[in-house]
């Protein structure tokens, strides 16, 4: 049987609205069917913060975040704070309809992380997915958590030791799943809380010391075994062969269609570069 074709796209750092633009408008080429599925690998420049869709503004120090030369952008999807540093970011775009694709968001985002899996794998670390088995249970430990994203659980985790090594989140539109998420060489845990707001001190210490039990970076649980630290090239050729090997698809690398760029231009400037979409709640 033919192995299905992906195209893979490796967008190099760009700008916090650059980057949601872009993923934005390759769902729309996508669902329009001028492009294929797509995996594109991405960075941050400057280094960002996300928040969530639906996650409030308050929850973030903006002030802050200018004051350390940080970038800042409202994502499409769900999920908490994300500080974008020292990380491979990935989207993955492909429709609804495609085979062996769930129609079940938790199933699909199931789906989809095998390959993030296999890239964790490959890089020689013991890397599982567990299932958060009932809402009961997930809630309970969502509601434990602060507004960092990596302190937040999805129904499928990837950890390592226990602890989490990757962050998700997932919209449909058009008939287009969107997937995206990122892949930690570092972490920087005072940096992060530094960002986020809390009624007190004393919980700010309290939820960032159980944050450094919840999550962890690629290099941190390398060195912790004697291996040598991993660079972005590394990592993106692990993950790009693990996705390839979850998926069961060919990469192909390819450039944005002149379509793309130009609909991600306006989308960077009349969307996420604005006030009203970031700062909507």
């Amino acid at each position: 049987m033919e192995t299905t074709t992906w195209r893979f796209i490796r967008s190099g750092s760009g700008s916090p609205a650059d980057n949601m633009a872009i993923d934005e408008a390759i769902l729309i080429a996508h669902s329009e069917g001028r492009v294929g599925p797509t995996l594109r690998f991405y960075g941050w420049e400057p280094a960002a913060v996300s928040i969530g869709y639906f996650q409030k503004g308050s929850d973030v120090k903006t002030e802050e975040i200018g004051r350390q030369g940080l970038g800042f952008v409202r994502r499409p999807t769900g999920g908490r704070a994300v500080l974008h540093d020292s990380e491979l970011t990935y989207s993955m775009i492909v429709n609804e309809e495609y085979p062996g694709l769930p129609k079940r968001v938790t199933e699909a985002y199931r789906v989809l992380s095998q390959g993030l899996l296999n890239g964790f794998l490959n890089l020689g670390l013991d890397a599982h997915m567990v299932n958060l088995a009932s809402e009961e249970e997930k809630a309970k430990y969502d509601a434990m958590g602060s507004a960092a994203c990596f302190d937040s659980p999805s129904w499928y985790e990837l950890v390592v030791e226990g602890r989490k090594v990757a962050g998700s989140a997932q919209m449909r539109q058009r008939g287009v799943v969107l997937q995206h998420g990122s892949i930690l060489l570092d972490l920087d845990i005072p940096r992060l809380f530094s960002l986020l707001t809390f009624r007190t001190d004393a919980l700010r210490a309290r939820l960032e010391e159980s944050f450094s039990r919840k999550a962890v970076a690629i290099n941190e649980l390398l060195q912790a075994t004697g291996r040598p630290s991993v660079g972005l090239a590394q990592v993106e050729e692990a993950f790009a062969r693990g996705i390839e090997e979850g998926m069961g698809i060919r990469l192909v690398e390819e450039e944005l269609t002149p379509y793309e760029r130009e609909l991600a231009a306006t989308l960077a400037e009349e969307k996420y570069a604005t006030d009203a979409w970031n700062a909507r709640r």
